[in-house]
């Protein structure tokens, strides 16, 4: 159990990257941006196969987060000079990026499990330096002994890079160009009354969010040891259960919190994801169902909590008014006296 849901908090920081990236263009920007499904194959296509042809992993990483950019400043393109609806850029873009990834790749998949990547890089390095046998023994001493991970250094490092990405993200909202991103989701028509090109803020915003999509898709495809064409399908609705899940379990007061919420959602996603495909009747083949059963979930259950507070509100205001006009007249007032405040 503790190794599954290990496996499950280490493959959620990974995708966390790409909620972010989610959030960015769905939250952010209020853009409902398809791409998402075919970005995230992109970086894995474009990592994949220059990891493949005997590029450095770390440099076809970034390479992969360039090819994402592009693709997402494509959309804004469409969405904005082309004058197509959002949802359909996006559609546009996703369908399009599907036989681009084929060409990239050259094939349907390409595996990884025999090249050097950066996980197996940030792998042999953390094995010299001895931490793996200072955690599992700490895990051997309450008791967890029989499922210790493998290697403690792909979590502690994307944690890292996750965290950073997040820090930079904040960081870039608050500039001049990430408060008219900001201002651009909020309302169109008066940030392009301030004089604003709203054109390049969408573009803008488009590009880094598939960038931070597409470095997500080649971090995964190493960790796991191959790129799937397929393997975006669904993307855009896993890392929007994790904005969802995030927000609603942690809140969205500050950009910096809900950033946060958003990493949180997508780890908390993940483990649930893991735990549900546990249960006997459930198989891999549900893994879609149960997505889309945690989003529903998720957007219903924070309403339901809201209309039973509501309601309380109104009973507990309905007692008093009740329990006022039963008072005599003489007390009436000194009642009043006391709900209502001194001048």
């Amino acid at each position: 159990m503790f190794t599954a849901i290990f496996g499950a908090f280490e493959a959620g920081i990974i995708y966390a990257i790409m909620a972010l990236g989610v959030y960015l263009s769905f939250r952010v920007l209020d853009f409902p941006d398809l791409t998402v499904d075919g970005s995230f194959v992109t970086g894995a296509a474009v990592a994949a196969t220059m990891i493949v042809n005997g590029m450095n992993p770390f440099i076809a990483t970034i390479l992969a987060l360039i090819a994402g950019f592009a693709a997402g400043c494509l959309t804004g393109v469409l969405h904005t000079f082309g004058k197509i609806n959002a949802l359909l850029s996006g559609i546009l873009m996703m369908i399009a990026l599907y036989s681009i990834n084929l060409r990239i790749m050259g094939k349907s998949n390409v595996p990884l499990l025999n090249s050097e990547t950066a996980m197996t890089n940030i792998r042999d390095a953390w094995d010299k330096t001895g931490f793996d046998s200072i955690f599992n023994s700490i895990l051997s001493t309450v008791g967890l002994g029989d499922s210790l991970p493998r290697t403690w250094g792909i979590l502690i490092v994307m944690l890292i890079v996750t965290f950073t990405i997040k820090f930079l993200t904040d960081q870039f909202l608050k500039t001049e160009i990430g408060l008219a991103i900001r201002a651009t989701g909020d309302n169109k028509r008066m940030i392009r009354s301030l004089s604003a090109n709203t054109n390049v803020t969408v573009i803008l915003g488009l590009g880094i969010s598939n960038a931070m999509v597409a470095f997500s898709g080649a971090l995964i495809a190493q960790q796991g040891g191959f790129a799937d064409v397929g393997m975006g399908i669904g993307m855009i609705i896993i890392g929007l259960a994790s904005v969802i899940i995030g927000e609603a379990l942690f809140g969205t007061k500050t950009i910096a919190r809900t950033t946060l919420a958003v990493i949180g959602g997508a780890i908390i996603y993940r483990i649930v994801v893991t735990l549900a495909l546990r249960v006997d009747f459930l198989e891999p083949g549900d893994m879609k169902l149960i997505t889309a059963t945690i989003v529903i979930l998720a957007l219903v259950t924070p309403k339901i909590i809201d209309s039973t507070k509501e309601k309380k509100r109104k009973a507990r205001k309905q007692a008093e008014f009740i329990a006022f006009n039963s008072l005599p007249d003489e007390r009436k007032g000194e009642a009043d006296a006391e709900i209502k405040p001194s001048p």
